[in-house]
């Protein structure tokens, strides 16, 4: 699995024979993975760690299950999937309307997890309405995660390619400071946008965007950011 950035997922479960087993089959496939084993953990670790997607059970110690789907749909759309023991029907239509994308019970098999994990990560991507973004010697390849500037590849946290990934899948529109905060961080994100622009300041740095004679990422002062369309820089 060639990615750039690796996909970062979070399992929330307390059983740690299941952690142990899903940390070893994703990492052997390339991700990144990380654990929680109660519901308050995975929220906080989800809150700052931006986790690409999320593998949750629904019978934690602290809080059910449902609680935790709904507190991340009210931040994020991330990708979503529960892993239960709960094989009542009423229980997977539950967690579906409540946000989860997919359902697998325990016990269940790696190729058939692996490949509905592909699948949500296959929708988030087109959701974005495109499977790469090119402008001048920027490029970035949404399915891999990965960005070229001049040609060399940039190496950026998640963090920084879920700013560039965002402003990219909106080019040419103006995105400002709190619309940028929300999607990133979730609406309980600080106001202040001194993270986000220490963010943009090593983005810039890493692709060779010089902020006074920008080619790619513009600012509107006071305002927000707006990546570039293919028009703007001839």
């Amino acid at each position: 699995m060639e990615i750039g950035t690796k996909y970062r997922v979070l399992s929330i479960d307390e059983e740690k024979e299941v952690q142990y087993f899903l940390k070893k089959k994703f990492l052997e496939r390339g991700y990144r993975f990380y654990a929680a084993q109660d519901g308050r953990d995975g929220l906080a670790q989800f809150a700052y760690g931006c986790p690409d997607l999320v593998l949750l059970d629904l019978a934690l110690p602290d809080m059910d299950g449902m609680e935790v789907i709904q507190k991340i749909r009210a931040l994020s759309d991330c990708p979503l999937i529960v892993i239960s023991s709960r094989r009542k029907e009423k229980d997977k239509v539950l967690a579906l309307d409540a946000g989860a994308d997919d359902y697998i019970t325990k016990p269940f098999g790696t190729e058939e997890l692996m490949a509905r994990v592909r699948c949500v990560l296959r929708v988030r991507r087109r959701r974005c309405g495109q499977d790469a973004f090119q402008l001048q010697n920027l490029k970035i390849d949404f399915e891999k995660r990965l960005v070229t500037a001049d040609g060399a590849r940039v190496h950026l946290t998640p963090v920084e390619y879920r700013i560039i990934e965002y402003l990219a899948s909106n080019s040419g529109k103006l995105i400002t400071y709190p619309m940028l905060l929300e999607k990133i961080w979730g609406p309980y994100a600080a106001e202040d946008n001194k993270i986000l622009r220490v963010n943009m300041t090593n983005i810039r740095r890493k692709i060779g965007d010089n902020p006074t004679k920008p080619r790619y990422i513009f600012t509107e002062a006071g305002v927000g950011y707006r990546m570039a369309e293919s028009s703007d820089c001839g």
